[in-house]
């Protein structure tokens, strides 16, 4: 497949001798779906001007670049975890969107050397199990961070924590920031650096596996504890001593 100009896509984050060729599905799967991958991308700040969110609006743009369908959460206005129920607007929207895509980016910044409670609450808005269905598990996910001073991994580690207990499929690669604030230009675009380059490493990386690993994720996750406790519980309910 022959590359493609990134020019007009990314203006001049990239060098204009520079290409990203298009991604070649035929060599991720024998019978690649026609549907887009989807993408949720989540970041961890309400600032007016939030690192966090450029990084990711920058991520978005690459994903959609690639083939990708992405959307955007916005956090302002939803509640701290248990201070409302599922019902509530905002938690409804992310709880839509989680069971939407294939895949997710978290691209928190890095406070008190951890994830900002911003991201961890998004995070503990999405339910392991939701009336039977599971809104992460076996979905691909990337992790990012921005930092305001040197290079750091704390928060991308932590993230990579919750995404393993979210049965996520996290990919090797990462992205971190050091100096956001010298990395984005007045108009919030990223400038050309290595670490722009690493983003778009990471965006490359997760569509390859979302492709790969979303039409047989039920069978990745099929696990044999869960099929034996599951017979176990019909069991326990046929085999009771009223019958």
């Amino acid at each position: 497949m022959q590359p493609k100009d990134l020019s007009f896509v990314m203006f001049y984050a990239i060098p204009m001798n520079d290409t990203l060729p298009l991604l070649d599905t035929t060599q991720l799967s024998p019978m690649p779906a026609a549907e887009p991958a989807k993408i949720l991308l989540l970041y961890g700040s309400l600032r007016e001007r939030s690192y966090s969110r450029l990084a990711a609006e920058e991520a978005a743009r690459i994903l959609r670049y690639l083939g990708a369908t992405t959307r955007l959460y916005d956090p302002t206005g939803l509640p701290l975890p248990d201070a409302a129920d599922e019902t509530h607007p905002k938690v409804a929207e992310l709880r839509d969107s989680a069971t939407w895509c294939d895949g997710f980016v978290w691209s928190s910044p890095e406070r008190h050397g951890a994830m900002t409670g911003i991201m961890k609450a998004q995070i503990d808005w999405i339910p392991l199990n939701m009336g039977g269905v599971r809104p992460t598990q076996g979905k691909t996910l990337a992790v990012m961070q921005v930092c305001g001073g040197s290079q750091s991994f704390n928060a991308v580690n932590q993230l990579r924590i919750l995404g393993r207990w979210m049965r996520l499929i996290t990919i090797p690669n990462q992205s971190s920031v050091p100096k956001a604030y010298l990395e984005f230009d007045e108009a919030g675009r990223m400038k050309p650096s290595p670490y722009y380059q690493r983003i778009v490493d990471v965006m490359e990386e997760l569509m390859k596996f979302t492709l790969l690993t979303r039409d047989i994720r039920d069978d990745l996750v099929n696990r044999y504890s869960e099929r034996i406790e599951t017979a176990a519980e019909v069991s326990a309910r046929v085999n009771q001593r009223s019958i």
